[in-house]
């Protein structure tokens, strides 16, 4: 698996039975507690080994600091952050490198494990599939609002939880599933991922509003004219693509274009499967999952519609 499509990671066959997942991601701080924010890092390049169908085994620190400007214990609480989500993953941290930088940025180069014919993905979509999504979208405007006092403790809150959970309950059960295809969607937004899966497989993707789980206060903000510097980019990704059937108002629509981080997982699996999958979700303490849409079959130059 390499460039083609898109996919999470990249990864490599080793024998018949094992292959190497590879990948490497690193964000600047979405907020101010160094500990927080290298869970946040951490969970964001680890959950690229999950949407592969992987389980990560050894990770490297990819940092840069400003040590004439930050003491060398921020660094020291960023990466104990992070060690918190490696260990919670089963993995080891091996080493890795920093660099001096005028602002700080944090995240890992990941290694994990897969059959080479068990990995999901993100291009096996098929007609007649439902999509599932394990988490909300929403935390780019949160992020955004947060730095002008717009956001409330308690939304703030349930925001850091839900980013600093890793995908590794979500990627345990859906193991036991038929998984046609899989991704985590992060920067793109949920509309830019579900684009790539789209094309990659050939389908047309339909993507019901109403059932797309949103962050707490996440659609009010937009709502009062909050965006992200990247909302723009990612609408113009899939413009050409898409279309939006359902008279929501612009602002509405923005909440898929809302990029995020470590986000949940995007899967599409055989609608006579779905019941189970999302039942097995729940249960295992993937609360948040929901069904969002189907699989249909490509109409013209459509890739996405929002209904």
């Amino acid at each position: 698996m390499g460039f083609a499509t898109n996919d999470d990671a990249g990864i490599y066959r080793l024998t018949e039975d094992i292959a190497l997942v590879t990948t490497a991601d690193f964000i600047t701080p979405p907020v101010n507690d160094p500990y927080i924010y290298g869970q946040i890092a951490a969970a964001n390049a680890i959950n690229d080994v999950y949407a592969m169908g992987g389980r990560p085994i050894a990770c490297l620190n990819l940092a840069a600091f400003p040590i004439k400007k930050l003491h060398v214990s921020v660094l020291h609480q960023i990466i104990a952050g992070a060690l918190s989500k490696i260990t919670e993953s089963g993995a080891v941290l091996a080493g890795g490198h920093t660099i001096e930088d005028d602002e700080p940025k944090f995240g890992l180069a990941v290694t994990g494990l897969v059959h080479p014919k068990k990995f999901w993905p993100n291009s096996g979509a098929r007609s007649g599939d439902v999509l599932i999504l394990t988490k909300p979208v929403g935390s780019g405007v949160i992020f955004n609002a947060h730095i002008k006092g717009w956001v409330s403790q308690r939304a703030m809150e349930a925001c850091i939880v839900t980013l600093t959970t890793l995908n590794q309950k979500a990627a345990a059960i859906l193991a036991d599933f038929e998984i046609h295809a899989a991704t985590d969607v992060t920067g793109f937004g949920l509309a830019g991922h579900a684009f790539e899966m789209a094309k990659g497989s050939d389908v047309l993707l339909e993507i019901d509003m109403d059932q797309v789980p949103v962050m707490m206060e996440s659609l009010e903000l937009y709502e009062k004219g909050v965006t992200t510097g990247v909302n723009r980019h990612n609408r113009l990704l899939v413009e050409k693509s898409a279309i939006f059937e359902k008279g929501l108002p612009r602002w509405h629509e923005e909440i898929v274009f809302d990029p995020q981080t470590s986000g949940g997982m995007l899967i599409s699996v055989p609608e006579s499967q779905g019941a189970a999958v999302l039942k097995a979700l729940q249960a295992g303490g993937v609360k948040d999952a929901c069904f969002i849409g189907r699989a249909k079959e490509p109409k013209q130059s459509l890739n996405l519609i929002f209904k």
